[in-house]
Parts: C-alpha cells; structure tokens; sequence
C-alpha cells in the first residue's frame, strides 16, 4: 500500500488511562491508524472530537495496537530512507525515540544511510566531545538531521554522571557550525481538540549569536578594556618600521568590587535578511500577524535586527500582508516591534493565537517557553533552519510532542 501522502507526521499522544498512543497524520490533518495487524490504513477524522471523545476512541484500540506495530503495507519492500544524520539524546525522549525507531521505522524502512551520534552525557565525556565535533561535520555534510533532546549538564548533574569535565552546549554548537538562520517554533494544533491558543502561534528565534556563545571570566577590581581590531584596516609598514595594527575601543571601564563576572558575545547580522525572508513568507502563507520583539529601547546595539527586519518587510512583503488584510487595525498597517517586556504579556492575552514574532536568541529562548505554557504543551514543531538545509528536533512529550518527520533538502522559496 502507498503512503498516503509524502509527508507523514507521527505525533505522540501523552497518556489517557495510563497509556500512550501513537497517531500517523498526514498533511490534510487525517489521521491514520492500523486498528488491527491485518488490516490497512483505516482513516479517522478528529473533527470536532473532544478530550472525552478521544479518550474512548483510545479505550476502543486493541491491546496489540500499540504492543506491536502501528501500521502495514501490502509490500515486503522496505521504504529506503535517503541519507541523514540521527542525534540520540538523554531522558525519557530518547527511549521514546528508542521504540519508535524499532517499532516503526526499521520494520518498514531501510535506514542503513543514516549515521547516528551518541550525544548523551557519559558517551561525549568519554569521548572527550569529539563524537559532538563529528556530529556537527556530519550534519554539514550531509544536510538532514534529526535530534532528540540532549543536555548540558549542570555542576549537580556532572557530579551525579560521574564526568570529568564541564560540557558545553551541544545546540551552540549545532547551530554555530550549521550557520543557522532560526529556529522555528510553532505551537502544535490537532483539529479537535482545544489547546490554549485558538489558531497557530509561530516564533523565529535567531539561532546564532548572544548569550551562548560568550567568554567570561571572573576578575577582580582594575580596569577592562574591550578593544576591537578590524581584518581590513592594517596600516602597512614604512622601511625601518613596525607594522601599525588599527583597533576601536568598544568598552573601557573601571571595576572597584573585589568580585566582577567580565562577558563578551556578539551578534552575528549577516544572515538576519534571510531569517526575516524565512518569517514574513511563512507568516503570509499561513494569515500570521508578524511582530519584531528586541529590547532596543535599553539595549541599543540590537537596533540593526529591527532595521533589517523592517527594511525586508517594506521592501518585499508589506503591500502582499496589507492586500491579505492582516494588517489592519495595526498602527498605519506596518510592521510592529515590541519592546520583549511587552510581548510576555501579550502572549498570553493573545489567546485567539494567529500571531507570530521574531527575536534574538536569548529573547527567543524566554519567549518561546512562555508560549509552551499557554499553549499548554510542553513543547513545539522545531527546526532550525539555514539555507537549503532544516533540523528537526524531538520534543519532551507532555500533551502532544514534536513530530517526527520525513524532510528533504529545501531552498527557501525566495530563492528560487
């Protein structure tokens, strides 16, 4: 039997009278599910079905349903899977993932091209991190990944692994080394069943620079200079001469407490027009509201992220969102920026949803937890995006969990 569509989305659904179920659902929202071992695909439709409804629908399901396989084919034939780079991770995603892969996948699907990275704890401590380093190499090659959640352990937790060393950030270094664009984060809808926002709620959180990425060191009183030296502005040497090396002061301060923290990041900008393309198109396709949330009014360097956004908006996609009237009763139907105190309490006054935003890392961090709460699920659809190439993630179940999903290589439409 052919797959019904070219995407298939398997959702997790937590637990009702204490079990899990399993539902394959395709892009028109059908759900399909193999009630017995014999049958085909037999096809559902949550219109309009109620937590209730759902939970004795579940009831209704054979034992073996979920004991052994959840769906068959009319061919012996396995699915071959094009080539990707699979990230096992910590905790109780990982043995989810774990039984789905069995269960589903290798049954039916042939994986013998993927290559799979151990990036648990104990695994990257033994191996010194190399394992994320190749990870990573993999993923650029490659281009198609898929993750489960991993850790960065904490003091208590490296004590309590046994490890030897502080680990960084395996999603740092992820998206650094993928040059990443966002991360998208949308809320996770099902028809029937009513969660907190009404209509879909996307965010694109801008997945490289800020806070991850930054050196520190703890100092005491003195001065610190934070100098900045261009590769361009060398000033060549005149014969008997040393060379004159050209730098900018970017900070100088003097610190009198015996106890100082010295941070330095930065904010990478390049790629911000591409992330504002990805964004306003998605947003336009699906009738989003878009909003730019940064914190300018006090952090003035994060002023170049609004301006860019704004200045791709108005050049490419205003008169298209004004003809899709989504930007009426907005102030002289522009783009809106919020400052992000703002936007933590419109998030949840917005409960009809039908709203994007687009922020910095760190704010996208925030945010998007905020989110996860009133839209009552412990997380979202993610991927990481950069051009040509998206990553998706698992997600902690708690409601419904991330999707697990086939994708291709894809080049953002406004570059085609």
């Amino acid at each position: 039997m052919a797959w019904p569509s070219e995407h298939v989305t398997v959702y997790l659904v937590s637990k009702f009278c204490g079990r899990f179920f399993f539902f394959l659902c395709n892009p028109c929202g059908t759900i399909l599910i193999d009630r017995s071992l014999r049958s085909p695909f037999s096809m559902l439709r949550l219109k309009a079905l109620s937590r209730p409804a759902l939970r004795r629908l579940s009831l209704s399901f054979p034992r073996q349903f979920y004991a052994a396989r959840t769906f068959s084919t009319d061919s012996d034939e396995l699915i071959r899977a094009p080539p990707m780079v699979y990230i096992a991770g910590e905790e109780m995603t990982r043995y989810t993932c774990e039984l789905m892969v069995e269960k589903w996948i290798k049954p039916f699907v042939d994986t013998s091209e993927w290559e799979t990275f151990d990036l648990s704890c104990k695994h990257r401590d033994a191996t010194d991190d190399q394992v994320l380093h190749d990870a990573v190499a993999a993923g650029a090659r490659i281009g198609a990944i898929f993750k489960e959640p991993t850790i960065t352990p904490t003091a208590v937790q490296i004590k309590e692994m046994g490890l030897s060393q502080p680990l960084c950030s395996p999603n740092g270094a992820m998206r650094k080394g993928w040059n990443g664009i966002t991360i998208s984060r949308d809320t996770i809808m099902i028809p029937g069943l009513k969660l907190g926002f009404d209509r879909p709620v996307f965010f694109e959180r801008h997945a490289v620079g800020g806070e991850y990425g930054a050196g520190w060191l703890q100092i005491g009183s003195g001065q610190l200079d934070t100098k900045f030296y261009p590769d361009s502005e060398n000033v060549p040497a005149a014969e008997g001469q040393i060379e004159k090396t050209v730098h900018y002061k970017v900070d100088s301060r003097r610190l009198s407490n015996e106890t100082n923290v010295a941070v330095v990041y930065h904010n990478p900008l390049d790629n911000v027009a591409d992330l504002a393309h990805h964004f306003f198109s998605r947003c336009l396709k699906s009738n989003i509201v878009p909003y730019v949330v940064t914190k300018k009014t006090v952090f003035k360097w994060q002023e170049p992220f609004w301006r860019s956004m704004k200045e791709v908006f108005d050049e490419h996609y205003r008169e298209s969102f004004r003809r899709a009237g989504l930007m009426k009763g907005l102030p002289g139907e522009e783009l809106q920026h919020l400052i992000s105190d703002a936007a933590t309490m419109q998030i949840i006054r917005w409960e009809q949803g039908g709203f994007g935003m687009a922020a910095h890392n760190y704010d996208g961090d925030m945010l998007t937890d905020e989110i996860a709460q009133v839209g009552m699920v412990s997380n979202f659809k993610l991927r990481l995006t950069r051009l040509g190439v998206q990553l998706f993630f698992a997600a902690t179940v708690c409601l419904v969990g991330a999707p697990l999903t086939w994708f291709h290589h894809q080049q953002p439409h406004w570059q085609k």
